[in-house]
């Protein structure tokens, strides 16, 4: 097996998130869980944008985001997904780009624009609210994948969310194979629970051919996926199928469990939460950076829980300290 020339490589949405504050009426008034993430077609997301206060644009999407957060570790990274050719594709492919991720997909002449989040963010406890366009990424085709591409990267990162349109997800399955033949290892983030409500079968079918390799899920996404109510009895379920299962619980730190080997850290503690748009994101960031670089469960967790503080601290959710530093600083 040849050595691999990138440390991940990842499959997901292009997104530029408009952030924007708003309290519990105005998620109410218009349909709104606060907390949660829900998909809109163009004329929701055009209505929302009209009604939504001042905000600010910065590039995202789950995946990209990870990846943001490992460039800023010191990892190679790059990234695949659809943009179109229009000013948000050329402000993610700048954005991704200038974060050191490698971005090689061709903008396409699309019939719906680049996809974009429209995020509200109460100010008090920094909970997002995420309503999303997927515009052009769900137009990623199958033949954008390229296995020599996928064959040099240690670990092939999969982001839930890009899992209900038909096209990319054919794409990742092309990826699945093309990794594994390889001998890389898969990791998938299952993103929410309502992709998880919508694509359960799917997900439990590629943990039991061990198509998937980490698996990355908060608390509320295991409990859906293993379909019961109490927290031990879904991990045990899960982890079960997967090598290695990665569980963050917010405020109440994080697991993982490995081989029988299980390991757990606390939260990495914060002045004040300003935006938790994207700490799922940089939890992984960090813990598949440790993980690469052969370290242990304990510090891959502390890893990630360093990288999630760091962008709950500030709008959006791409880093703005140096991480490598911070990590440092900790673990040496």
């Amino acid at each position: 097996m040849t050595e691999p020339s990138l440390d991940i490589i990842a499959i997901g949405n292009a997104i530029v998130d408009v952030l924007a504050s708003a309290d519990e009426a105005f998620l109410t008034e218009h349909g709104m869980t606060k907390g949660a993430m829900r998909l809109l077609d163009a004329d929701e997301a055009e209505t929302l944008y009209a009604a939504m206060g001042a905000g600010r644009e910065i590039s995202g999407g789950s995946a990209a985001n990870t990846l943001a957060g490992a460039a800023a570790l010191g990892a190679t990274c790059a990234f695949i997904g659809q943009v179109a050719t229009d000013q948000l594709g050329e402000v993610f492919t700048h954005d991704i780009r200038a974060q050191g991720v490698a971005f090689e997909t061709k903008a396409r002449d699309l019939p719906e624009p680049t996809a974009r989040c429209l995020i509200l963010v109460d100010e008090g406890d920094g909970q997002r609210t995420m309503n999303t366009y997927l515009g052009a990424a769900q137009y990623l085709e199958p033949d954008a994948i390229d296995a020599a591409r996928i064959a040099g990267a240690s670990i092939l990162l999969l982001e839930g969310y890009l899992w209900d349109p038909a096209e990319p997800r054919e794409a990742m399955r092309r990826a699945i194979r093309m990794a594994h033949d390889a001998g890389r290892k898969v990791a998938l983030g299952v993103s929410a629970v309502f992709c998880i409500l919508n694509h359960r079968a799917d997900f439990l079918e590629m943990l039991d051919r061990r198509d998937i390799d980490i698996l990355f899920a908060n608390e509320e996404e295991v409990l859906a996926l293993a379909g019961v109510e109490d927290f031990e009895e879904a991990v045990a379920f899960v982890a079960a199928r997967v090598p290695l299962l990665v569980t963050t619980r917010g405020a109440d730190g994080a697991i993982a469990i490995a081989g029988g080997e299980r390991a757990s850290v606390p939260a990495e503690p914060i002045d004040r939460i300003v935006d938790t748009t994207g700490a799922g994101d940089l939890f992984s960031a960090g813990f598949l950076v440790g993980h690469v670089r052969g370290r242990s469960l304990e510090d891959c967790l502390t890893m990630g829980a360093i990288a999630a503080a760091e962008v709950i601290s500030h709008w959006g959710a791409r880093p703005e300290a140096k991480l490598d530093a911070l990590v440092a600083a900790r673990l040496g």
